[in-house]
Order: structure tokens, then C-alpha cells, then sequence
């Protein structure tokens, strides 16, 4: 009879541990993911467009950090305004808006930044390296959580990523 209740109390710690990963999952991290790869992603082709257009690292940034502030802005109130959480199960729309338009906002100033670097083929450069290193962050995150195949996230992503960057490369260069 002991030994019975032992595994009773085993599988309901397992159960819990599960449903607490469960929901930090659908509260914490798919928003703070939604957040970051929309973050990162939307943010490309006005950034890089901005940039190659003007050739000025001053401009870049204030693209940049206009596109970050707005994308935030944008996506806090999308996530929060888009359901209570009581029919999904996701929890608190507030702290699911919060955590996606903090993540939203971090994914584009990511590759902003650089272009605080007065030498404007320095911040390109520098920028580009942010973009990469954003987007294998996400591929891991992608990996870690969602349980995405690592070489399967990396390409979903990279593939995304530089569809949106190429698509500011070329209007920018026009």
C-alpha cells in the first residue's frame, strides 16, 4: 500500500511539473516567441531599406527604433486584446500582451543598435551580424520550447528572415 501511494504521489508531481511547463509555455514563451520572430523579422526590410536608401546610420536608427516602439506597441495590445484566456487556457491576456510586445520591441532594437555606429559600413556590418545571431536565438527558442527540430527551425527562420531582409535590400537599393 505504501509503494502505491508513493507512485501516486510521483505521477502527480509529474502531472504538475507538466501542467506548470504547459502553461509557462503558453503564457511566457509562444507569446515571447510570437514577439521576437515578429519583432525581429517585420522590422528587416523598413530597417534595411531605410539604411541602403539614406546610407546614414543616424536615419537607420531612428527607423529602427520607430519600427521597434510601434511593432511593441502594436503587438502588446494585439495579444492582449485577442482573448481573456479562459476559453484557450492561455492565462492573463495582460501578462501575455506584455511579454509579446516587450519581446516584439527587443527583436527589432536588436539590430537597430548598431546603427548608433557613426560609420555607417560599420553599422551595416555589425547589424547584419545582430541578425543572424537574432535569428539562430530564435531557431533555438523554437528547438528548446516548441520542440522544432533544431536544422528544421534554424531553416523555417533563416528562410523567413532573409525573404524580409531581401525584400528591404532591394527597396532600398531602388
Amino acid at each position: 500500500m505504501v509503494v502505491n501511494e508513493e507512485k501516486t504521489v510521483a505521477i502527480s508531481q509529474e502531472t504538475g511539473g507538466n501542467e506548470d511547463r504547459r502553461r509557462f509555455i503558453l503564457q511566457v514563451v509562444q507569446p515571447g516567441l510570437a514577439g521576437l520572430m515578429d519583432g525581429t523579422v517585420s522590422s528587416l526590410a523598413p530597417l534595411f531599406a531605410a539604411a541602403l536608401a539614406t546610407k546614414d546610420s543616424k536615419t537607420a536608427f531612428l527607423v529602427g527604433l520607430a519600427t521597434a516602439v510601434g511593432a511593441g506597441v502594436s503587438m502588446a495590445f494585439s495579444e492582449a486584446l485577442s482573448d481573456d484566456g479562459k476559453i484557450s487556457g492561455r492565462g492573463s491576456p495582460w501578462l501575455r500582451g506584455i511579454v509579446e510586445g516587450f519581446m516584439t520591441f527587443l527583436g527589432a532594437i536588436g539590430h537597430a543598435l548598431p546603427f548608433l555606429i557613426p560609420r555607417f559600413e560599420t553599422a551595416l556590418i555589425v547589424a547584419s551580424v545582430v541578425v543572424c545571431i537574432e535569428l539562430v536565438a530564435i531557431a533555438y527558442i523554437r528547438n528548446r520550447y516548441m520542440d522544432t527540430p533544431f536544422l528544421s527551425a534554424t531553416f523555417q527562420v533563416i528562410v523567413g528572415g532573409f525573404i524580409v531582409l531581401g525584400i528591404g535590400i532591394l527597396i532600398g537599393k531602388s
